[in-house]
């Protein structure tokens, strides 16, 4: 039997390398695939919850803005760029927007 059916050693290198290179490219699929579920579990467990007392948090429509409430500790929470929008809103009616999210949270019964 001629020694010439046995692959050379850099052939034999070659596969090993593509081999490391698929497991590696699994492994990094694998973890992204990880990571999305944690973050979509996280978002699920966290999703509208208070973060001062983990309450469930209500949306609030004041013109334009939606203002995530939460009335058991009585915490009000905008997203980004809702400030503004409502100080902008509150210019153009005298304050009369802020007065209305004050009164949301008004004397605790």
């Amino acid at each position: 039997m001629p020694d010439n059916d046995k692959p050379s050693s850099l052939e034999d290198e070659y596969f090993a390398l593509e081999e490391i290179e698929k497991k590696r490219r699994l492994a990094a699929k694998q973890a992204d695939e990880l990571a999305q579920r944690q973050k979509a579990e996280l978002k699920k467990l966290h999703y509208l919850k208070c973060p001062k007392c983990g309450m469930d948090l209500h949306t609030l429509k004041k013109g334009a803005v939606e203002i995530d409430t939460c009335f058991n500790c009585r915490g009000l929470w905008l997203d980004a760029g809702e400030l503004e929008q409502l100080m902008k809103q509150g210019s153009e009616h005298s304050g009369s927007v802020m007065k209305a999210v004050l009164n949301i949270f008004g004397k605790k019964p």
